[in-house]
């Protein structure tokens, strides 16, 4: 099987559940750390067995060893920090949200072909085993044609002027936080966007969204709820309701059980995996590097800027603008 060199950009914490996860991808070389403290990618480095450690973004991204980068800055740094590694000829594994509009999503997928890289938003949820069995029950008719998805991701903070998520400069609020994993679960099921979106939001005293929530509808009649929060606990339950059954996922985000209910009764699937969960999106990175793929067919570009697109749509119908927009 042959290695890849991984590097992280931005040890924080997210890229912990990164590390954990490339232990279990086969194939997953530590390579490299960045960090604009040398300290921290030190430690961080001594603590996953990452070979190199560097003390800025340029040297990591300027690296001729490396064959791939998981961009792990907050979100409004996404596009700097991926083009500056793709500038360098360096394929990309980049965190969920691609970016804070589409804007610059378009930006990062053109700099990938400009540069004839692999570019992948890192929507892990959609490589977990619970997930791709879902999709194989809908595309083998266990529920029918999919009309309703309901889909939550909420969770109860504190509130901190500080941290990211009450920050507007860093892009916080629920909806590209977590709000993003719903709509392009909806995205990935229906494969299309919706035509019409009624939306909610709660503005907090710091000004992002602390909570979100939108009905979509789509053109062949099909419907879907979704809601994001980050001052409010729910199940984070995904239900896909098709024309014969329906299909419960709990805690759908990083999952392991599917509840397929149909004419031939209840069925409770179980499929756990090792560590994070993050070695399944790792895993496809690599696959598509090896097949010299420059995008992945289960997160594509296009799918991406559409979902970042129905993002925008969502905050504009609220008024909702990022202090560097």
């Amino acid at each position: 099987m042959k290695s890849y060199n991984w590097g992280v950009l931005a040890p924080g914490n997210i890229a912990n559940n990164f590390a954990k996860g490339l232990k279990h991808a086969p194939g997953g070389v530590f390579n490299a750390v960045g960090s604009r403290d040398l300290g921290r990618a030190q430690k961080f480095a001594a603590e996953y067995g990452f070979a190199k450690a560097y003390g800025s973004y340029e040297e990591l991204a300027a690296d001729k060893d490396l064959d791939i980068v998981y961009v792990s800055s907050q979100h409004p740094q996404h596009m700097e920090h991926a083009m500056l590694c793709m500038k360098n000829k360096k394929s990309v594994l980049c965190e969920k949200p691609l970016a804070v509009n589409a804007a610059q999503a378009k930006k990062m997928t053109d700099c990938a072909k400009e540069n004839g890289v692999f570019f992948m938003e890192a929507m892990w949820t959609r490589f977990l085993p619970s997930v791709v069995k879902v999709r194989e029950l809908i595309g083998g008719g266990a529920i029918g044609a999919v009309k309703h998805i309901s889909a939550d991701f909420s969770f109860r903070s504190q509130i901190d002027p500080e941290g990211r998520l009450f920050r507007p400069d860093a892009a916080g609020g629920s909806l590209l936080d977590v709000g993003v994993y719903n709509v392009s679960f909806c995205s990935m099921l229906y494969k299309k966007q919706p035509d019409r979106i009624q939306s909610h939001m709660n503005i907090g005293e710091t000004d992002v969204d602390e909570l979100a929530s939108a009905l979509f509808s789509y053109g062949g009649g099909e419907t879907a709820f979704v809601m994001s929060a980050i001052r409010l606990s729910t199940n984070q339950e995904a239900i896909i309701y098709g024309e014969e059954g329906y299909i419960q996922i709990p805690s759908y985000w990083h999952g392991d059980t599917v509840i397929l209910s149909n004419k031939d009764g209840k069925t409770e699937l179980k499929f756990p995996f090792e560590a994070s969960g993050f070695q399944f999106e790792i895993i496809e990175a690599m696959r598509c590097l090896g097949a010299g793929l420059k995008e992945s067919p289960v997160m594509p570009h296009a799918e991406s800027l559409a979902v970042m697109e129905t993002l925008d749509k969502i905050r504009a119908a609220h008024g909702l603008k990022y202090p560097f927009e």
